[in-house]
């Protein structure tokens, strides 16, 4: 993912334990374009704070007292769908892995990511990216049913979702997978940002899917890519 954004990216932490909250506050300040503007170690005096703060990305973990970081990213979105949220966790099992995926939020992060790699992911998800860790994906590819096979559908007269899409489709889709943003995407297919988000809208809607992550996920399991 390209780190070369220059608008400063606001971001509130919402995590129980204050020593990863200090921690993950000390690893953010030391790059650039990244300004953490807020914090809170509940679910519901975040949401507070992101309703007062309105930042551009909210770091949320998952096992918070209260109100966990699922409900409470499904409630942030209700309220603001602008907002991005990174699910930011230790969690790998299989429930919480598809309850998280259910949320909403747009990016699924082990607590164990390089500081750096965090920094991407944070700046390129504020500009419409997705990105769901690798050994979340993992888990994630495992909870579904093999589909079947090609030949099997088609004898069936039911059109795959390979079919379904254009070639152009599939190239923007293979760089969704890769975690790129509209931005991104316009860039390396020379084409303008709104006929990228004109792709990408047409894909969800294809694949029967809410967002990017699912998108993603499906792309990989279903083996469209």
């Amino acid at each position: 993912m390209n780190s070369t954004i220059t608008n400063v990216v606001k971001v509130i932490i919402v995590e129980d334990y204050k020593l990863t909250r200090v921690g993950l506050k000390s690893s953010l300040s030391e790059f650039e374009g990244i300004e953490v503007t807020g914090e809170s170690e509940t679910a519901e005096l975040g949401i507070q704070k992101i309703k007062d703060l309105k930042p551009d990305v909210v770091l949320m973990d998952l096992g918070l007292p209260g109100i966990n970081g699922i409900e409470a990213t499904q409630k942030i979105k209700e309220f603001d769908q602008n907002i991005k949220i990174i699910v930011l966790t230790s969690h790998e099992r299989d429930e919480e892995v598809l309850a998280a995926l259910g949320s909403g939020a747009n990016a699924y992060c082990l607590k164990d990511i390089e500081p750096n790699t965090l920094v991407n992911v944070i700046k390129n998800v504020k500009q419409g990216a997705a990105w769901l860790d690798p050994n979340i994906a993992e888990v994630a590819l495992k909870m579904f049913p093999k589909p079947e096979s090609t030949k099997v559908l088609n004898a069936a007269g039911i059109t795959d979702a390979r079919a379904q899409l254009t070639e152009r489709e599939m190239e923007v889709l293979r760089l969704l997978v890769k975690g790129k943003s509209n931005t991104e995407i316009a860039k390396d297919l020379i084409v303008s940002v709104h006929t990228a988000k004109a792709h990408v809208c047409s894909i969800l809607q294809k694949l029967c899917v809410d967002d990017r992550v699912q998108a993603a996920v499906k792309a990989i399991r279903e083996n469209i890519i």
